[in-house]
């Protein structure tokens, strides 16, 4: 289990939590791109690399399971309303409490994310991941702070948040080489239940727009960037 892995992750979430003590105002252009980047990236990896892999032993299941997956995100973005890609909603000052369906959600969005990293080469994927919790962290501490919750509070949560994508690398990791009872043979199951999550947010954050539903320049520059990483590094394993 490589340790360089658990850093990335963790400190990619860490830093974007923290990074709203840095940055002030509703005008965050740049960690858009950045989402929009990881967005594109992300998906480039799910239909390059995880797909292919799941489907490896010839299981005619896994198509279900994806499709469990991506219902299953709709499911939590019900409650995490959307920080997932990195919106951020304002609570009503006549009621302020804390947001506990949307730390919740978004601690088991990240748990699931964590988990396809256990599986053979995922390196891009630990990156894609990681830049992607950049906004998700921003938006939950913009959120926390919003409905009051202590400066101390917050960077407690979102500590919490951000271990929870290397807990899904742990506990897959026990899962792939039969650590844990002998649930291996479901592995690509569960792998399909996080392509399906991959595949919604991916493409959910690719097919946000502005106001005109047209997509700026900049943002066509990022996800041209996000996919063409991610083939540049699949070419490289051919």
């Amino acid at each position: 289990m490589a340790i360089w892995k658990i850093l990335v992750l963790f400190f990619g979430a860490f830093s974007g939590g923290m990074s709203v003590f840095l940055f002030k105002g509703d005008n965050h252009k740049n960690l858009k791109l950045v989402l929009s980047f990881s967005g594109a990236y992300l998906f480039g990896i799910t239909v390059l690399h995880l797909i292919p892999d799941a489907y490896h032993g010839n299981d005619n299941y896994v198509g279900v399971f994806i499709l469990i997956g991506f219902l299953f995100q709709i499911v939590l973005e019900q409650f995490s309303e959307g920080i997932e890609h990195g919106h951020m909603h304002k609570p009503d000052h006549a009621h302020v409490a804390f947001p506990l369906g949307i730390l919740i959600s978004l601690c088991i969005h990240a748990f699931l994310e964590g988990m396809p990293l256990a599986e053979g080469n995922q390196n891009q994927l630990v990156w894609g991941i990681a830049l992607h919790h950049v906004p998700a962290a921003f938006a939950l501490a913009t959120v926390l702070l919003a409905n009051r919750q202590s400066k101390g509070k917050t960077i407690s949560f979102v500590i919490l948040f951000a271990i929870m994508a290397p807990a899904g690398y742990f506990v897959s990791n026990a899962l792939s080489t039969g650590g844990i009872g002998n649930l291996q043979q479901y592995f690509n199951r569960i792998m399909g239940v996080v392509i399906g999550i991959f595949l919604h947010i991916s493409t959910t954050i690719l097919f946000e727009s502005g106001p005109d539903h047209k997509f700026t320049i900049r943002k066509m520059i990022a996800v041209l960037l996000g996919v063409g990483l991610a083939l540049v590094g699949f070419i490289s394993e051919l």
